[in-house]
């Protein structure tokens, strides 16, 4: 097998000074851990100039579609990292699957307006990265062995004299104002309860899109947006026509190494509080609340059975359940769900297998994403999909794109949402709605 080269750069805790180098080069794309501490912010990941761009057809099968990007891996080819050295990527596919392209990979309804126009899915195919270690404080190329010499010195030297980034500027030309009504939201969330207490689903998770039209450049915004809320599973992603994918992230979908898959759930909610005291009351209640210990086990459940399909018989295990993550904005309720990979399967299986994330559907997830789609008057797009990486060894990471946003076609899209169960209170999940995008929101309207 043939080994990757490594070459050492400066250590720099923000990605974004070296992001700044491609920032307009084609396929520029960040996935960038926020800078927390904890092991799930532990590297950044960035590249441009990909071997290949693949984009699902708007009818073309899932299974069609996960077959081209496996064959786009093997034409890349198997490398290995060199001895010693530890990281995440050694060279494959880096991108987005929007919540769509779950339709290409089950039968639901086209009820929902595509008002958007965003493919659903679309990676690239990169020979190169530039990989930051935060705990281990370093900042390094890693090159395939399919790179050009040529290329690869023309890298080196590009990111060597990388200087910081140039200042642009982004701007609202409007509120950020909520496709619903309140009433439209109130009904909706009374006809899911309908649908639980007929039997239908036990849980759906809900969401409203925001909008505003914008100019300027997206990745103002998302430096704004990184420096209010750093969250592990951040990213950027440049899209043709002068649009991006911004993801403020604190979930992870599945993550494979070595052959071992974690899932990372989040479900149970509570605003930061104002003072200590109010902050630990709310996270003491979050953590106490059987009804937000139940939508999380419920969701627990469900991702059990769909890591099932793809792990060993026997293998999958809860390690963590019911955990507290804080971030800047919000407590959030977490577990964990792992599992071995079976010997006849790959990372690209288990996508098949799970997508989308059981804890933004609900339960069972089919019917609860029917009902998305009858309730929710604009698809999702980007919005609860996934941004991945998947590398030539079978290592891959992924997230949840919750906390994310799109800017396209002179407009920026933010959504916020939540897993309505049959006691649910329709002005606290409006609430709950309201507070999980705030600090974006409120950040994009300070620009």
């Amino acid at each position: 097998m043939s080994t990757c080269s490594v070459y050492p750069l400066p250590y720099r805790a923000n990605p974004a000074e070296y992001f700044a180098a491609i920032r307009h080069a084609p396929g520029a794309v960040l996935l960038d851990s926020g800078r927390p501490a904890a092991e799930r912010g532990r590297y950044d990941l960035l590249s441009a100039w990909p071997e290949a761009t693949l984009t699902v057809g708007p009818d073309e099968r899932g299974s069609d579609f996960l077959q081209r990007l496996r064959e786009n891996l093997a034409q890349l080819g198997e490398a290995a990292l060199p001895a010693g050295v530890e990281l995440p990527f050694a060279g494959g596919l880096i991108g987005y699957l929007s919540y769509d392209f779950g339709r290409h990979l089950e039968q639901v309804a086209r009820l929902a307006v595509d008002d958007l126009h965003l493919p659903d899915a679309r990676l690239g195919l990169y020979a190169w990265a530039l990989v930051s270690d935060h705990l281990a404080h370093t900042s390094q190329l890693v090159f395939h062995p399919v790179l050009a010499d040529s290329e690869r010195q023309r890298l080196i030297a590009l990111f060597s004299h990388a200087t910081g980034d140039t200042p642009t500027t982004f701007k609202l030309q409007g509120t950020m104002a909520p496709d619903l009504s309140v009433d439209a939201y109130q009904q909706a969330i009374l006809r899911i309860q309908d649908y639980i207490q007929a039997g239908d689903c036990y849980q759906v998770n809900f969401a409203q899109r925001f909008r505003a039209p914008c100019i300027g450049d997206p990745w103002a915004a998302y430096c704004a947006l990184r420096e209010a809320c750093p969250t592990p599973f951040s990213g950027f992603q440049s899209l043709p026509d002068d649009g991006a994918v911004l993801s403020l992230s604190p979930e992870r979908f599945v993550r494979i190494s070595e052959g071992q898959v974690e899932t990372r759930p989040i479900k149970g909610t509570r605003p930061r509080g104002l003072t200590p005291e109010e902050d630990a009351a709310n996270a003491a209640e979050l953590l106490a609340s059987p009804k937000d210990r139940a939508e999380n086990l419920m969701i627990v459940d469900l991702l059990r059975n769909d890591l099932g399909r793809s792990c060993r018989i026997g293998s999958v295990k809860v390690p963590e359940l019911f955990s507290l993550e804080s971030y800047p904005n919000v407590h959030h309720l977490v577990s964990s769900v792992t599992g071995i990979l079976a010997d006849d399967k790959d990372a690209l299986d288990l996508i098949a297998g799970s997508f989308p994330g059981g804890s933004i559907t609900g339960a069972p997830k089919i019917r609860a994403m029917q009902i998305i789609d009858e309730l929710e008057p604009a698809r999702r797009g980007l919005y609860c999909g996934s941004l991945v990486y998947l590398d030539v060894r079978g290592e891959m990471d992924s997230s949840i794109a919750i906390r994310s946003l799109l800017v396209k076609d002179g407009q920026v899209c933010c959504w916020g949402g939540g897993g309505i169960v049959a006691d649910s209170q329709w002005q606290a999940e409006y609430q709950e709605s309201l507070t999980k995008v705030r600090v974006l929101l409120q950040t994009l309207e300070n620009l």
